[in-house]
């Protein structure tokens, strides 16, 4: 067999490098990633962007999208809401536990259980996940059992059992708070079992409100990574391979851009209007703009932003989980306030009213998951503000009522101006009011003409100056 020559074998190798070097540059970058962050209690605001945010993830090709969170908790509805969104999503989800410090308590954690990938930053927890309005009266989660002598704390932790809170049969012993915690818990035991996580410590922290840091969290197969930042996140999960709606997905996130989506004016703004704090003063500002356009019709600037005020109070309170009952005390305050003013009640209306808006104010919101209360001190000042507005109309009313009444009646002897003649008919201004006027000598418009009688609706006039039959 002939030997090939050098030359060749060097222009073969030559070729070989340039492919290899042609083939590293025209590698495609990999897929973006998008941020989504949470830092707060989970609304309806909070909700819809998460929704969006995915949506929008996916349309743009994002590869994977990270769901920052450092949340209390949230309406159960919210978060049910984002859920649905991770789960029917086409791109996967990493639920991230984090800066430093943050948790994802309650709602927080049904949605890192129900993420692709569970993350968290060193020095954060979870847990505590029992429905908030489902505690027993009486209860008090906070004391935990006693631990029998002679029983290792690290065998308890290994096994699972360690920091039961009281009796937590006791604390589910009425029949809703039974169907609401077992609800609950199975609930997040079937997220767990969807994502292979631990699925008895879920369990545990619906039914006995436990928690648990980053360091432990990951050892338990609660959590699978455990990340400084995003940029560590991103490392860590680089060649993961994942299954997303029945489709497996390989990760390659080492080096890809990440694009942090904040909320954009639409979420704001339902941020602003859906808390409970701004929902009372819109309702308030609402009702006292329609009942001053009622008042005074025709001024249309408090009837206008009434309106409109009052239907972005009943948008906001649909969304959020009111009291019916708190709704109907406000509205019947508002009215005893108002009806103070015209009713000659000795103040029993007012002072009635003002107590019936407060109560109603004080049990508006029915939950107690913090971020979605109404603070005392706004309702006692929207109370005052109110009480003294319905005095200042009462006083402005009573004065009214001490004016001498004007006299009514036939206007003769007024003096008048036309406003208009057209097709034999003339229209004159009387004090402010425009009549039909009838008069025996020609009127042009603009003329001064004098009242010498009236017809029903119709006034006799003659010009300015000119004299009638019995003068």
């Amino acid at each position: 067999m002939p030997k090939i020559p050098a030359r060749n074998a060097v222009l073969r190798a030559a070729a070989a490098l340039l492919v290899f070097l042609f083939a590293c540059t025209c590698r495609a970058a990999p897929a973006p990633l998008t941020l989504l962050t949470i830092d707060g209690p989970i609304g309806p605001a909070n909700a819809d962007y998460v929704a969006r945010g995915i949506q929008r993830a996916a349309a743009n090709g994002s590869q994977l999208v990270i769901l920052q969170m450092d949340t209390p908790g949230g309406l159960d509805t919210s978060m049910r809401t984002i859920i649905k969104a991770v789960l029917g999503s086409p791109v996967p989800v990493a639920g991230f536990v984090a800066p430093g410090g943050a948790r994802a308590a309650s709602a927080g954690t049904y949605i890192l259980y129900a993420s692709h990938i569970a993350a968290m930053a060193p020095g954060t927890n979870l847990g505590a996940a029992t429905p908030v309005q489902v505690g027993a009266p009486g209860a008090e989660p906070g004391r935990t059992k006693e631990r029998p002598r002679g029983r290792d704390e690290a065998s308890d932790k290994k096994s699972g059992q360690g920091d039961k809170t009281d009796s937590p049969d006791a604390a589910t012993s009425e029949p809703t708070t039974r169907k609401q915690v077992n609800d609950a818990a199975a609930y997040i035991r079937g997220l767990a079992q969807m994502r292979g996580r631990n699925a008895d410590w879920a369990e545990r922290a619906v039914r006995e409100s436990v928690s648990l840091p980053a360091e432990e969290a990951v050892k338990m197969r609660v959590a699978d990574v455990m990340a400084a930042d995003v940029r560590a996140l991103a490392a860590a999960l680089d060649g993961r391979r994942i299954t997303v709606l029945g489709q497996e997905k390989v990760l390659q996130t080492r080096d890809a851009p990440v694009t942090d989506v904040q909320p954009d004016w639409r979420a704001q703004l339902l941020a602003v209007i859906t808390n409970p704090s701004v929902a009372l003063l819109l309702m308030t500002i609402g009702i006292y703009g329609l009942f001053f356009e009622f008042m005074n019709p025709g001024m249309a600037v408090p009837g206008v932003v009434g309106a409109i005020c009052l239907l972005l109070a009943m948008y906001a309170l649909q969304l959020l989980p009111v009291n019916y009952a708190g709704i109907a005390l406000i509205l019947l305050g508002l009215a005893f306030m108002v009806a103070e003013a015209f009713l000659p009640s000795f103040g029993v209306l007012g002072l009635g009213g003002i107590a019936a808006f407060v109560t109603g104010a004080v049990i508006l919101i029915d939950t107690e998951m913090p971020g979605f209360g109404i603070p005392i001190p706004l309702i006692v000042g929207t109370a005052v503000v109110s009480a003294v507005l319905v005095a200042a109309i009462t006083i402005v009313a009573l004065k009214t009522r001490r004016r001498p009444v004007a006299a009514t009646g036939n206007p003769a002897g007024a003096v008048a101006e036309v406003v208009s003649v057209s097709h034999g008919e003339n229209w004159v201004r009387l004090q402010g009011e425009i009549w039909r006027a009838e008069s025996t000598s020609p009127l042009h418009a603009a003329q001064k003409v004098r009242v010498v009688g009236r017809k029903g609706l119709v006034l006799e006039v003659v010009p300015n100056g000119s004299r009638t039959q019995g003068e």
